[in-house]
């Protein structure tokens, strides 16, 4: 069963039905659903899909020759051509006169195997393919090799794309298209200890608890989780040991460049690097609270929910899984999820915003959405704010999300309230979020103060302005 990504499906079939040459580059990490994405647009037409290999030009040549001649002229044969021009200039040949979708998946490789194919490409589409009804698409799991060799300016193929589809895992409301028994307090546990991965989110049973789909994706070292972050990861990177470090220091709470490199022995210049590289991976994202720009406030946090998950508990304890003591694990991780779940809650919370904001049912209709922290010069310390979202004038919208087994009481919609004091926004906006509701004082402040409240379970339903 295919689920969601319906907004890519569509632009995907309105460059189909264009008629003309369009060339889509279609990139996301691995595992995030770009082939099932690709799969599900070319059911029902003619296309040609080539996946590259990582190998010889000339093994690849015969691949693409096999595929080209099969798919695309419908002739069985061994036929390989003499060169990757010569195979061009058969797709070309079969496009010509009707529509052909040619999908190049793993592109980084066959670009890899021979090193002149994006020049040779672009000669292609600038001499013949413009001219063609061929639909080109370009797939690959290097979030550097596509943005940069791909759609960077440096590229023989920059400004050859017609569209370009950064495919990112699901948001909340998307995922839970794969689980419909799962409980709401159940589902997020499950969103985030796969962060919305499709392929994570299809290992997990919704006729299981949370406990025994925890047990037994991550807990068992034969499963495809136990050791999934570190596979990925040499996939990807030359020297994963460092990287393995500087994620389990973020994980486990060093947030500023000189605070990880202390922790994992590398020099700070190091690191820079090294974070930099998991950045364009969508594992570790760089923050600065919303309302500044200047670097020195700038943190590191894992924007992986799944990685933080395994380097916070899995890496550390894999000799408890390996020896058969999931139910000693469990019994060290279960105590912790709560806290594990808060930044996936905001994270949640966000999406929500998002998405009540491009229905136009918010008080305020921001452009940008955050977290703050900063000095607090009434009370002398620092404070945050989970969630402050601007519009283009005067106008900000302050959010607290909670995710504990208690009912959120005065106490924190009172802190919310002066916190938004250290600003000096026009019209402002309040949005408390809660696991477990809020008690009865907390409604009545609320209301006295014009506070929208939203418990968790009603997210699906709730459409508050």
């Amino acid at each position: 069963m295919f689920i969601g990504r319906q907004r890519e499906l569509k632009r995907l079939n309105e460059l189909y039905e264009s008629g003309k040459f369009e060339c889509a580059v279609v990139y996301g990490r691995r595992r995030v659903g770009k082939t099932t994405l690709i799969n599900e647009f070319i059911k029902g037409k003619k296309a040609i899909y080539f996946t590259a290999l990582e190998s010889t030009s000339q093994e690849n040549l015969e691949s693409f020759s096999r595929c080209i001649m099969h798919m695309g002229m419908g002739i069985e044969s061994d036929v390989v051509f003499s060169h990757y021009q010569a195979a061009l200039d058969a797709l070309y040949d079969a496009a010509k006169t009707e529509r052909v979708v040619m999908v190049i998946d793993e592109y980084p490789y066959l670009a890899d195997a021979y090193r002149g194919f994006s020049s040779l490409l672009q000669a292609q589409i600038d001499s013949k393919y413009k001219d063609s009804q061929l639909m080109l698409i370009l797939c690959g799991s290097s979030m550097s090799f596509m943005e940069n060799q791909v759609l960077g300016y440096q590229s023989p193929l920059y400004g050859r794309r017609t569209a370009q589809f950064k495919i990112e895992p699901f948001t909340f409301f998307e995922a839970r298209g794969f689980h419909s028994r799962f409980a709401m307090h159940d589902a997020a546990v499950i969103y985030g200890v796969t962060g919305g991965v499709p392929l994570y989110l299809e290992l997990m049973d919704d006729r299981l608890s949370v406990e025994e789909n925890i047990k037994r994706n991550f807990f068992d070292p034969n499963a495809f989780l136990f050791e999934e972050p570190t596979n990925l990861l040499k996939q990807e990177v030359r020297d994963p040991a460092n990287y393995n470090a500087i994620i389990r220091a973020v994980a486990t709470g060093a947030t500023r460049n000189a605070e990880i490199a202390s922790k994992v022995g590398l020099e700070t210049s190091a690191v820079a690097n090294y974070l930099s590289s998991l950045i364009a991976l969508g594992i570790v994202r760089k923050e600065t609270p919303i309302t500044e720009t200047a670097q020195r406030k700038t943190i590191y946090t894992i924007a992986d929910s799944m990685f933080r998950f395994w380097y916070r508990f899995i890496q550390g304890n894999a000799a408890l899984a390996q020896s058969g003591m999931a139910d000693r694990l469990w019994q060290i991780v279960e105590p912790q999820i709560p806290v594990f779940m808060g930044s996936v809650f905001e994270d949640i919370c966000k999406q929500w915003l998002w998405r009540e904001n491009a229905a136009g049912r918010l008080p305020v209709s921001f452009v940008k959405l955050g977290r703050w922290w900063g000095n607090d010069p009434v009370r002398k310390q620092e404070a945050e704010i989970d969630i402050l979202a601007l519009d283009d004038g005067d106008a900000a919208l302050f959010a607290e999300c909670k995710w504990t087994n208690d009912k959120v009481d005065e106490s924190v919609l009172q802190t919310l309230i002066r916190r938004s004091e250290l600003f000096t926004y026009g019209e402002c906006a309040y949005y408390l979020f809660s696991k477990s509701g809020f008690t009865r004082g907390c409604e009545a402040m609320a209301n006295r103060e014009g506070v929208r409240l939203v418990a968790f379970p009603s997210f699906l339903e709730y459409e508050g302005g």
